[in-house]
């Protein structure tokens, strides 16, 4: 279920982003130029229906995307990091929120928000978050969705671990995951290592 995206200028631009270094702006921009990117792959499969069109030269049959549109759910408060890189590809998407923060000592996601289209059941729903560590917040968020009548989801993050990607296809074996690299391990603090930092942290300039 897990797709990595190994495009050269997606790896290129991983590997600026994961630099102690870079500053919050350029982390702000690489992050979402990798979305974009991301995006491409991760849209590849949507459905087309056929419609006639006129160009300044004449009548044509041509395509367009079919059905409602699709919907882009962030995970707060990283997930808009990689949100805006997806709106750049598909401006009219509608957009949802997840707000989750996981507990310091147990690790678990705690929810605060939550606020979605209408008509979940009929739209494709791109989950946003730029890690999946423990997945227990990916995991948290997906489920929330599916009892709100979302059927149709992919996840996509910019990083992923192997412990993540196993407890996230327990839980969800129907949601394919995409993301830039697949790392090594959590550590015992369920830091991905090597990792990037805090993505949270890093996009906002907080610590």
């Amino acid at each position: 279920m897990l797709t990595v995206i190994d495009h050269p200028l997606v790896q290129h631009k991983l590997t600026l982003l994961r630099r102690v270094e870079t500053t919050t702006g350029e982390f702000r921009r690489l992050a979402r130029e990798i979305s974009l990117l991301l995006g491409y792959e991760v849209l590849r499969d949507l459905p087309l229906e056929p419609l006639t069109i006129t160009t300044p030269l004449e009548e044509m049959q041509a395509v367009q995307v079919h059905g409602k549109k699709l919907c882009f759910i962030s995970i707060l408060r990283a997930g808009e990091g990689i949100l805006d890189g997806m709106l750049d590809l598909v401006p009219a998407a509608r957009v949802g929120h997840v707000g989750l923060y996981r507990d310091p000592a147990t690790h678990e996601p705690v929810e605060y928000y939550f606020k979605v289209p209408d008509a979940l059941a009929e739209r494709l729903c791109v989950v946003l978050d730029p890690m999946l560590a423990t997945g227990h917040s990916a995991i948290a968020a997906v489920t929330r969705l599916k009892q709100a009548g979302a059927k149709s989801l992919k996840f996509v993050c910019l990083i992923a671990t192997p412990e993540g990607v196993r407890e996230f296809e327990a839980a969800h074996a129907d949601v394919p995951i995409f993301a830039a690299g697949l790392d090594r391990q959590l550590d015992d603090h369920a830091y991905i290592r090597p990792g990037l930092g805090d993505a949270g942290d890093r996009l906002f300039g907080t610590r």
